[in-house]
C-alpha cells in the first residue's frame, strides 16, 4: 500500500504542475473558485473576527487573492506544494511574492495556534491520508478550520448511497475500494488527476475533538428526501468547526 501511496502523490504533484497555467479554466466553479464557498467563508470569517487566515493547499491562489481583496485588515497566506502553482498566483493574480509558500499539508510549516483560521477548498479529496492534513490544520489554527469538499455518502443513485453508507458501517469501505480501483486505492482522470473516495463525514472525529461548535452546510444542489440530510443528500459540503474555549 505504501508504494501505491507514494505513486499517487507523485502523480497528482505531476498532474498539477503540468496544469497550472490552464488549472483555473479547467476547475471553474470549483472549491475556491466557487462564488458561493468564496461568500459563506468569508461571513464565517467575519463571525470569528479572524485578523489571520491560512489557505492550505492553495493552488493558483483563487482563494487567497478573494479574501486579501475581500477581508481588509486581515492577513492572508497561503501553503502550496507546487512551485508552478505559485507562480500563476503570483503573475496571474498579483499574489504578493512569499505569501504562498510552498510546503504540504501533512507538515504545516508553522507555530501551533498561528492563526485564527485555517481553510482547505476542493484538495482533501486528492490526499490518501487526509486526516493527516486535517489534524495539522487543527494545529495551527486559534478558532476556526474550514473544510470543503465532497461527500462520497450523497453521490449516485439513491440505493447506491445506501449501500456504501451500509458498507462503511461495517467496516467493509476501504476492502470495497480497493476492488473497485485494482488494488490502487485511488481513480485518476484527466479532469482531476488523483482522487479518492472521501466524504468530510470522515474527518469528523478529530474536528468535534478540538471544536466547540461544528457546522456542516450542503454547498452544491441538495433537495433533502432523508432525515440523513446532508450525509445522504449532498454531493459536496462545507464543514465550519469552531472553537471558542481559550
Amino acid at each position: 500500500m505504501g508504494s501505491n501511496t507514494d505513486r499517487a502523490v507523485a502523480i497528482q504533484l505531476r498532474y498539477y504542475a503540468e496544469t497550472a497555467a490552464e488549472y483555473d479554466a479547467m476547475h471553474a466553479f470549483e472549491g475556491d473558485n466557487d462564488p458561493r464557498i468564496l461568500r459563506l467563508t468569508a461571513s464565517l470569517l467575519r463571525m470569528v473576527d479572524a485578523k489571520t487566515v491560512l489557505d492550505v493547499g492553495a493552488g493558483t491562489g483563487r482563494g487567497v487573492r478573494h479574501f486579501i481583496d475581500k477581508l481588509p485588515g486581515t492577513t492572508v497566506r497561503g501553503l502550496e506544494p507546487v512551485a508552478e502553482r505559485i507562480q500563476q498566483a503570483v503573475q496571474r493574480k498579483g499574489v504578493p511574492e512569499n505569501v504562498i509558500v510552498q510546503g504540504v499539508g501533512q507538515s504545516l510549516p508553522f507555530d501551533d495556534r498561528s492563526f485564527d483560521a485555517v481553510y482547505a477548498f476542493g484538495m482533501i479529496h486528492h490526499l490518501p491520508n487526509p486526516n493527516e492534513v486535517v489534524r495539522e490544520m487543527i494545529r495551527v489554527a486559534r478558532k476556526m478550520v474550514i473544510i470543503a469538499d465532497g461527500n462520497r455518502f450523497g453521490q449516485g443513485p439513491w440505493a447506491l448511497r445506501l449501500f456504501k453508507l451500509a458498507l462503511y458501517k461495517a467496516g467493509l469501505w476501504n476492502v470495497a475500494r480497493y476492488a473497485r480501483t485494482g488494488g490502487k486505492g485511488y481513480i485518476y482522470s484527466e479532469g482531476d488527476g488523483v482522487h479518492f473516495s472521501y466524504s468530510v463525514f470522515d474527518s469528523l472525529a478529530p474536528l468535534e475533538e478540538w471544536a466547540d461548535h461544528l457546522m456542516l452546510i450542503p454547498t452544491g444542489p441538495c433537495k433533502s428526501r432523508s432525515f440523513f440530510q446532508p450525509l445522504l443528500t449532498a454531493s459536496t459540503i462545507l464543514v465550519c468547526a469552531v472553537k471558542e474555549s481559550e
